[in-house]
């Protein structure tokens, strides 16, 4: 995305605020509900920020909502962009180069994820560790920006180890049990068919989902410090034999909803600068 166009949008959001925020959080299907809990917010419409696309998909509120969370400065998307939804990564990825303008050095990623690994169970929480594209794209294909950040960016630690011990430590004192493991993203629409979710446990996937990838790697190139939740919603296509659904995903993050808000809302509290 031109850096014109991120100046733009970067202005406009910012002339509507009066603090700057340090921590940027993506709120994937379902978890959207964690915006509601941002104490003094300044709430924007996507469709009123300059380049940026709209969400289309369903439990997806499709705004920005800034202000003040556990004495943190935080800017929240409540709802993302996906890459089936016939976006560009580019686009996909566009809202993590405003956030990065804007001032954040930190980004906490959160979705709804289908569960690979035959341990966990729906409901779960799982800590992002590593992942896998497997989506065909990347969101830094085309000619690189260097004020944006290096060409060959290193994605040996694109979750932060400091942050993943600090979570673990927040679930602990929480008395969450809390899986870990690693994210493969797909691109979707649809579901996987038992053999691919067979294929991506031999390759070492945990749990599989559409979202989360493109926005880790461009927080990597911009220097951002991650932080990646995924709310195990189903149990993937072949484990359990039954056919999967949106309404599932979305039925599973309410019913664990009270359990991710007081581990992100307790992640942030204490969360060192």
């Amino acid at each position: 995305m031109h850096h014109t166009m991120i100046k733009d949008a970067t202005a406009y959001i910012h002339d509507k605020l009066t603090t700057s925020p340090e921590i940027g959080l993506i709120l994937g299907s379902g978890l959207g509900v964690l915006a509601e809990e941002i104490e003094n917010p300044v709430t924007i419409s996507y469709k009123d920020v300059p380049h940026f696309p709209e969400s289309t998909v369903s439990g997806h509120k499709g705004q920005l909502v800034i202000g003040d969370l556990e004495g943190k400065q935080v800017i929240a998307m409540q709802g993302r962009f996906h890459y089936y939804e016939g976006y560009s990564m580019q686009q996909v990825t566009f809202p993590v180069r405003v956030m990065k303008e804007l001032g954040i050095d930190s980004i906490m990623i959160t979705n709804a994820a289908g569960g690979i690994n035959k341990q966990y169970n729906p409901g779960d929480l799982m800590l992002i560790t590593d992942h896998i594209n497997n989506m065909g794209d990347n969101p830094l294909l085309g000619p690189n920006d260097d004020t944006l950040g290096e060409r060959f960016p290193d994605m040996s630690q694109v979750y932060n180890a400091d942050y993943l011990a600090h979570a673990k430590d927040s679930a602990v004192k929480l008395e969450l049990d809390v899986q870990e493991g690693v994210y493969v993203a797909n691109s979707g629409p649809a579901y996987e068919t038992p053999a691919e979710i067979n294929m991506l446990r031999t390759l070492g996937g945990d749990a599989v989902g559409m979202s989360t990838v493109p926005e880790a790697i461009v927080s990597a190139h911009a220097g951002l410090r991650v932080l990646g939740i995924s709310c195990i919603s189903n149990m993937a296509a072949g484990i359990l034999n039954q056919p999967l659904t949106h309404d599932e995903v979305i039925q599973t993050t309410a019913r664990v909803r009270e359990d991710f808000l007081r581990f992100v809302k307790e992640i942030i509290r204490t969360l060192p600068n």
